[in-house]
C-alpha cells in the first residue's frame, strides 16, 4: 500500500506542478497573457484604429448631413417666403396689367364708337345731301312734266297752239300763284 501511496502522492505532486485539479498553470497563463497582449496590440494598430477612424468619418459625415439638412430646411423656408413674395408681386402685376388692358380696351372701344358715330354722321349727311339733290331733280322733272301737261291742257281748253314762251309764262304764273 505504501508503494501505492507514493504513486498517488507522486501523481498528486504532478497535478500540483501542472496546475492542480482545476488545470491552472502559471506558465500557460503567462503565455496566454502575452498572446492576448500581442493580439490586442496588432488589432489595435491594424484593426481598431482604422475601424475607429472609419467610424469617426462616418459620424462626421452623418453630422455634416444633419447640419446640411437643417441648413437646407432653413434655406427652403426662406425660399418659400421669397417665392410667396414673388408670387404675390406677380399677382399684383398681373392684376395691374389686366386692369390696364381693360382700361385701354374701353378707351379703344370709345374711340371706335366715336369714329363710327362720326362716320355714320358723315354718311347720314351725305345721304341727306343726296336726298335733297334727288328731290330737287325730281321737282325739276315734275315741273317740266307739269309744264307739258299744262301746255297740253291749255291747248285742249283754248283750242289753239301756244308757243313755248307763252306757255312757260302761263305755267310760271300758275306755279307762283300756287306757291303763295
Amino acid at each position: 500500500m505504501l508503494p501505492m501511496y507514493f504513486a498517488e502522492a507522486a501523481a498528486h505532486g504532478e497535478e500540483a506542478a501542472s496546475g492542480g485539479i482545476l488545470g491552472f498553470s502559471l506558465s500557460a497563463f503567462v503565455i496566454q497573457l502575452i498572446t492576448f497582449i500581442l493580439v490586442f496590440v496588432v488589432l489595435k494598430r491594424f484593426a481598431f484604429k482604422p475601424i475607429g477612424n472609419m467610424l469617426e468619418k462616418r459620424r462626421q459625415t452623418i453630422e455634416d448631413g444633419v447640419k446640411l439638412g437643417e441648413e437646407m430646411e432653413k434655406r427652403m423656408k426662406k425660399l418659400e417666403g421669397e417665392a410667396d413674395v414673388v408670387i404675390r408681386e406677380a399677382r399684383h402685376d398681373a392684376d395691374r396689367i389686366i386692369n390696364n388692358a381693360h382700361k385701354e380696351s374701353r378707351e379703344v372701344l370709345r374711340d371706335a364708337e366715336k369714329a363710327a358715330k362720326a362716320k355714320a354722321d358723315a354718311v347720314l349727311a351725305e345721304a341727306h345731301l343726296q336726298i335733297d339733290e334727288d328731290a330737287d331733280q325730281a321737282r325739276r322733272k315734275l315741273e317740266k312734266d307739269i309744264v307739258g301737261l299744262v301746255s297740253e291742257a291749255t291747248e285742249a281748253v283754248v283750242h289753239e297752239k301756244v308757243d313755248s314762251k307763252k306757255d312757260s309764262e302761263i305755267v310760271e304764273r300758275a306755279l307762283k300763284g300756287r306757291k303763295n
